[in-house]
């Protein structure tokens, strides 16, 4: 069952006043001692309004794995890095603009053996990293995982119809899985690989007309390196703001595209 509201820690992270020393805190207790085992990857081009949310959502995941988070600043002109550092999380700069290389980039920096990818206007349930990294290592015949969704209206568009919208949305899914390809599923804000792996299929490079995210779990599984693995928990449905959308012209220009490209 998929939320028709949006859950109240969601709308803590939203609507509460966090700052970026309460997110240190839980930064250091994510962070543990020693090597890291899983990497969280964030992009960031001008995010100053979100990114401590998003921070304060993945520093409060429960689980035993020492994580590292590291958020590549995409020449951003406002406060991003100096709030990303506050938190005491690592920022790195990439000078060339576009997500791919900032992709990349994030995926030389880390040094865990779990890659997560993560985006910097969405909110983490306490058991994302958990449940994504869960696939990968009890399983090498999984070579990536990818999540659900549910959007947060920024636009005119209200929850109740969004709500309705992600379900037709995932028997589009559910189409592209059996009669077509299933990697056009995997988004970048909510997957999770090996590391090892990634750096061995030329990371997230891709040809014109494909994205960064589809194309790598395409790449991975013909490697051989094993199959996409959805996560269906509920405890994993990550919270994104509806912007993409807005970029695709609202929800029913965004629902025609979808329609195009699934049965187009």
């Amino acid at each position: 069952m998929r939320p028709v509201g949006i859950p109240d820690y969601v709308n803590h992270y939203l609507n509460d006043k966090i700052e970026p020393a309460e997110v240190y805190q839980a930064y250091q207790k994510l962070r543990k001692t020693g090597p890291a085992e899983v990497t969280i990857s964030i992009p960031a081009y001008n995010e100053e309004l979100t990114i401590v949310q998003t921070l304060s959502s993945l520093c409060n995941n429960t689980t035993n794995r020492a994580v590292e988070i590291v958020v590549v600043n995409n020449n951003s002109k406002d406060k991003t890095e100096e709030l990303v550092k506050a938190c005491g999380v690592t920022c790195v700069l990439q000078s060339i603009q576009g997500i791919t290389v900032s992709r990349n980039m994030g995926l030389d920096t880390a040094t865990g053996k779990y890659i997560l990818n993560a985006d910097a206007d969405t909110i983490y349930p306490k058991d994302w990293i958990e449940e994504m990294v869960k696939p990968l290592a009890n399983s090498d015949k999984v070579a990536i995982t990818y999540g659900r969704f549910s959007f947060i209206p920024v636009g005119n568009t209200g929850r109740f119809t969004y709500f309705f919208y992600e379900y037709f949305a995932d028997f589009t899914r559910l189409y592209n899985k059996f009669f077509k390809n299933e990697a056009v599923n995997v988004y970048g804000f909510n997957s999770g690989f090996r590391r090892e792996q990634g750096l061995q299929v030329d990371s997230f490079n891709h040809p014109p007309g494909t994205n960064e995210d589809g194309f790598l779990a395409l790449k991975l599984k013909d490697k051989g390196f094993g199959n996409l693995y959805r996560v269906t928990s509920p405890k994993a449905i990550v919270w994104t703001t509806d912007r993409r959308i807005q970029i695709d012209g609202g929800l029913w220009k965004a629902t025609f595209k979808r329609l195009k490209r699934v049965f187009g």
